[in-house]
């Protein structure tokens, strides 16, 4: 445990070690309790009888293992205070019915990332900053049975002629993993948690991601069917604002979602929900999403959400968009709305290669009717930096113009991002669609300048 807070306290992360004090409240991860939980483990596995418990209810199977774990531990002489015992007790029951030594990480709501790069080396993120941990396996077994573990419960296979795959945990969070071959040192594994309970707009106003003017404006071109594609890096927080705005949609209308990893989590009660599926041991039956998006015009939706749009699927987003499908949602890996049009230019060019670049854009002007831009701060914040209109085709190029922008200035002492949200002044050329789809908005809102110190 020395080791991961000296770390922290080198990189100028000192403050932080108090919390992981209260997290781990251990002395470490030596080898001789590391060999002595798994001697336990080990003994366990050969007393109890696992068909038997398979047909109690989960309680009372979790009680008759405490009781035998229990049982071991007095038997060992090893000698053990009562609080070392109760560590090892809980510990084998992680063991047993959770993720093992990621078990406290995933019971800490203000962990968002767990980063497991070697068995000896655990990060997690909070605050939108990495900081590592205590937390080891014993070897690289140990951590390779935790990812067959997780990948297993979702019917899902890791092994050498398959050493990358994604999964879900029970409770949503996104499971990565990648075992050697491709994994250099030992098998990677990555876990994208999401809160309990999904964020809201009004959630995103508090935390200074937005302003009110802007949330307004968003709540009212989903509820007008606009098109919008939401652009940002990795963690910039795509898929939380996704499910923000996803709560805006009427509860009246059939959704279909459509992820490689499900992984939101919608309010409405009419959500008909789809999932990619790998290719089996004999290298077939692989479902794509380009597959799922063909699929789902079939399933009479009226609004389509793609979790995130990263190939050729793109061309079948865009006509589907074109074809009364309009309101849809999706999610795209980009560091600016103009770099987002070329990426989706790649992409429909990936899925056709007879159509021309004027023709893709066309299809792309008259589909989309909105990017934003979400980024990811030096400090940890998140903050939505551009909302953008797409106002169409002049010659041969798409035009783009920003309503919202978010306009750093600098950085305090503490390293806090300061900055400033402003509206450029111009008035949407949607906004006529949004008057005809009964929405006012107060023409100070494309006015105003909010500080953020």
């Amino acid at each position: 445990m020395a080791a991961g807070l000296d770390s922290a306290t080198r990189t100028g992360e000192g403050k932080e070690t108090g919390w992981v004090n209260r997290l781990f409240n251990r002395e470490g991860y030596t080898p001789e309790y590391q060999e002595l939980k798994f001697t336990l483990h080990r003994k366990l596995l050969d007393r109890i009888n696992l068909e038997a418990l398979s047909s109690m209810a989960g309680e009372r199977v979790r009680a008759e293992i405490r009781a035998a774990v229990a049982k071991l531990v007095e038997e060992e002489k090893t000698p053990l205070s009562l609080v070392e015992k109760d560590r090892v007790i809980e510990e084998i029951l992680d063991e047993v019915f959770g993720l093992g030594p990621l078990e406290p990480l995933l019971q800490d709501p203000t962990v968002s990332d767990i980063l497991v790069t070697t068995p000896h080396l655990v990060y997690v993120e909070r605050g939108g900053k990495l900081y590592r941990t205590p937390v080891e396996f014993k070897d690289d077994a140990h951590l390779l049975r935790i990812i067959e573990k997780v990948v297993s419960r979702v019917g899902r296979r890791v092994d050498e002629s398959s050493p990358l795959v994604d999964a879900r945990l029970p409770d949503g969070s996104r499971v990565n993993a990648a075992i050697p071959p491709v994994a250099v040192d030992g098998p990677l594994l990555s876990i994208r948690r999401f809160g309990r309970h999904a964020l809201k707009g009004e959630d995103l106003v508090a935390k200074l991601a937005m302003t009110e003017g802007m949330l307004e404006l968003l709540k009212a071109c989903v509820k007008c069917r606009l098109n919008v594609l939401i652009c940002g890096g990795t963690g910039s927080g795509k898929t939380t604002l996704l499910n923000a705005l996803s709560s805006y949609i009427p509860e009246d209308e059939r959704i279909v979602t459509i992820e490689d990893a499900a992984e939101l989590r919608l309010q409405q009660t009419h959500v008909a929900r789809m999932e990619t599926r790998p290719a089996n041991v004999e290298g077939n039956g692989a479902i794509h999403i380009r597959q799922l998006v063909i699929n789902s015009l079939r399933m009479r939706p009226d609004r389509i959400i793609i979790g995130e749009v990263r190939s050729e699927e793109a061309l079948d987003m865009l006509q589907a968009m074109n074809t009364g499908h309009d309101g849809s949602l999706t999610t795209i890996h980009a560091n600016t709305p103009r770099d987002g049009l070329g990426r989706l230019e790649v992409m429909v060019g990936m899925a056709n290669s007879n159509m021309g670049i004027r023709s893709i854009r066309q299809q792309i002007a008259s589909a989309v009717n909105l990017f934003i831009q979400v980024s990811r701060f030096s400090d940890g914040s998140r903050r939505i930096t551009h909302i953008t209109e797409v106002v169409g085709m002049e010659q041969d190029i798409i035009t783009l113009q920003d309503i919202f922008l978010f306009e750093k200035t600098g950085i305090t002492e503490a390293g806090k991002v300061i900055g400033r949200f402003r509206a450029t002044g111009i008035r949407p050329k949607f906004y006529e669609r949004l008057r005809a789809s009964g929405v006012t908005l107060a023409p100070q809102m494309f006015q105003t300048v909010v500080e953020i110190n």
